[in-house]
């Protein structure tokens, strides 16, 4: 079954651009955890990664441009992770965030 069957893809509430970048998380036990970013939008995204979080918790993502951002764990499931931004990304923070990953990729 895939991810667009669950319930939470229609929870999105902001458009995603599909992305693929590496970048560290610091985790509630302030761990660095490799991630990788699948797809991206101003209020959240969606990543790959080999822990199993527990919705709720708290962790901290670095993205280009902006540097680390707070992030809320909204779902784990099969190495994949929804997070929603704590707050969500400022316009201009959000197009810097753009620019970065096309470059990068």
């Amino acid at each position: 079954m895939g991810l667009e069957r669950h319930s939470f893809h229609e929870k999105r509430i902001d458009d995603r651009i599909a992305v693929l970048h590496r970048t560290r998380a610091i985790g509630p036990e302030g761990r660095s955890l490799p991630l990788t970013i699948v797809d991206v939008s101003v209020s959240g995204m969606m990543a790959r990664c080999d822990i199993a979080f527990v919705p709720g918790v708290q962790i901290s993502v670095k993205l280009p441009a902006i540097g680390e951002q707070a992030a809320r764990i909204c779902w784990s499931l099969g190495g994949r992770v929804g997070l929603a931004f704590c707050p969500a990304l400022a316009a201009d923070d959000y197009a810097a965030l753009l620019a970065a990953l096309a470059q990068a990729g």
